[in-house]
């Protein structure tokens, strides 16, 4: 199956370990035989639109056909599954099981205690098509992965990287054992919307199921609470059961009705009082930044009948047009500002995060939004592309800011403390975007210029490793962490970008969550 790929051994099972796994499907064993032979009875479930699903939902929810991968087929693609295979490696051999490895020491860093790695990346493996890692993965997932942990996760990470992960590999598969795990996990996660205002609380123990704000703060994050849409909406949509759907589906009607800032929200929202914290920053890096990615995607899963989802997004990206777009002295790079103290003062500076919005407004102009977002998309893109071009690493650092007064020659600079790299994909993901809907491969040659900075100041004898210093080809400070989402999201999104099939995950048939994580659209 894995023609022009690197050689990877598949694994010749005996007896008694075919009889452990035999839990395994049939499109698992098409896969590993290079076909896949699911039917797709394209049938259409209607959307709750701002109403609650019906509550005694037994009809069968339609499947989508698997998608059948080759392996590689580029000769960049093939890089980037050895870079994945290198990172791998050096995973199983000092940090199975565990959430993240520390490549340099030879150790682990256990962040929630539920082998993200793994999780988090295993739909990577079935897109690559590697058959021994995707079996390790899938027994580990099948034996190993249980919930009873007693202690405090962040509903949304442990939404987007677990639940996501869960859900995304279903969905690829058809295996149910992933959707009777996702089952688990979220029924542990639902005391979250337990709170006087149904903005959930952002920690809760899997164990005990009991939920409270995060120990520094009584608010929670507003894009951390309406960046779980997404997954709770596809597991009701899975399993029949609209209890999902309804919980995560009422903060996004919540939020809309709350009043903003031109369409723009402050990072902080109470769970008692459903409220925002109206003094907090509006920006589009962390703490804002997938508020606006999920109204897009909300809009685009559910077939394009929720109307709000649409307008709160149209008005958003006029909000960030009017008060967050500046440009930089001398050169004109446009860039994504932050407001500060409620909105009253500007502050010119771009989390890398915010580098996610040009492959999300390119997504909302092929799907028919204004002209206008397009050119924002492109604009901002080449800005992204400079924080990378302008450091001798190819890399960007974590934050940058920008010049717009003449205080000096450079239209950008970088402070010591924000100089650091940590393997992040929110420019790579935008590239990919770009890449689908335009068949330009000059977005192909720039993620290619930046996955050799990535190989060539980040990559160690176990692993990849996070940065400190991006301004420096000779002291780069490396930090000893692979986070899970460099092989869940950026290796994800380099393999895609360098495919000649632009659409090889077709976004018209599906979409993304913000952990690269794969769900189907419900079209009407």
């Amino acid at each position: 199956m894995l023609s022009n790929a690197p050689e990877t051994s598949v694994i010749n099972l005996g007896e008694q370990e075919q009889l452990k796994i035999q839990a395994v499907d049939n499109s698992i064993l098409n896969f590993l035989e290079g076909e896949s032979h699911n039917e797709n009875h394209e049938r259409v479930i209607e959307d709750p639109k701002d109403a609650e699903l019906e509550n005694n939902i037994n009809e069968e929810v339609p499947k989508l056909k698997a998608i059948k991968f080759t392996g590689p087929t580029t000769s960049r693609q093939k890089e980037v599954v050895k870079a994945f295979q290198h990172a791998w490696r050096g995973y199983k051999q000092y940090a199975w099981g565990h959430d993240h490895l520390k490549p340099i020491s030879k150790s682990y860093h256990d962040w929630f205690g539920l082998g993200l790695t793994i999780v988090d990346s295993i739909d990577t493996i079935y897109i690559m098509g590697l058959k021994e890692e995707y079996n390790e993965a899938r027994e580990w997932i099948m034996k190993h992965l249980q919930f009873d942990i007693n202690r405090d996760v962040n509903l949304f990470e442990v939404t987007i990287r677990v639940l996501g992960g869960l859900l995304s590999i279903y969905h690829l598969t058809s295996d149910k054992m992933y959707l009777d795990k996702s089952i688990d996990f979220a029924d542990r996660l639902m005391s979250c919307f337990n709170t006087d205002s149904g903005i959930p609380y952002s920690d809760v123990n899997p164990f005990t199921r009991k939920a409270h704000p995060p120990k520094w703060s009584p608010d929670s994050s507003t894009s951390e609470v309406t960046t779980i849409q997404l997954e709770f909406r596809d597991l009701s949509r899975a399993t029949g059961n609209p209890k999902y759907e309804n919980a995560a589906a009422k903060v996004s009607q919540l939020v809309h009705k709350l009043e903003k800032t031109d369409g723009l929200v402050p990072i902080f929202i109470n769970p008692n009082t459903g409220q925002f914290r109206v003094s907090s920053t509006i920006t589009l890096g962390a703490r804002g930044d997938s508020y606006y990615e999920y109204l897009l995607k909300q809009w685009l899963q559910t077939g394009k009948t929720i109307d709000y989802l649409r307008d709160d997004y149209v008005d958003a990206i006029l909000g960030v047009e009017n008060h967050l777009v500046k440009r930089t002295v001398p050169n004109g790079f446009l860039f994504v500002g932050e407001l500060l103290n409620g909105g009253k003062d500007f502050r010119p500076k771009m989390d890398h995060l915010t580098c996610y919005f040009p492959g999300t407004l390119a997504l909302g102009f092929h799907n028919g939004l204004p002209k206008s977002h397009q050119k924002l998309a492109e604009d901002l893109l080449s800005t992204c592309y400079q924080t990378y071009a302008r450091h001798p690493t190819f890399l960007a650092p974590e934050i940058t800011h920008f010049n717009i007064q003449g205080e000096n020659s450079n239209d950008i600079y970088v402070k010591a403390n924000d100089a650091h790299n940590l393997l992040r994909p929110e420019f790579i993901e935008s590239l990919w975007y770009m890449y689908q809907f335009s068949e330009n491969s000059t977005y192909q040659d720039w993620g290619w210029q930046i996955f050799q900075g990535f190989e060539n100041y980040t990559k160690v004898s176990n692993g990849y490793t996070s940065i400190g210093n991006v301004r420096s080809s000779t002291d780069v400070r490396p930090r000893d962490m692979m986070e899970s989402f460099f092989l869940a999201e950026t290796l994800k999104y380099f393999y895609l970008l360098f495919s000649d099939d632009p659409k090889l995950i077709d976004l018209d048939k599906y979409v993304v969550n913000s952990e690269a994580h794969i769900f189907p659209i419900y079209a009407t």
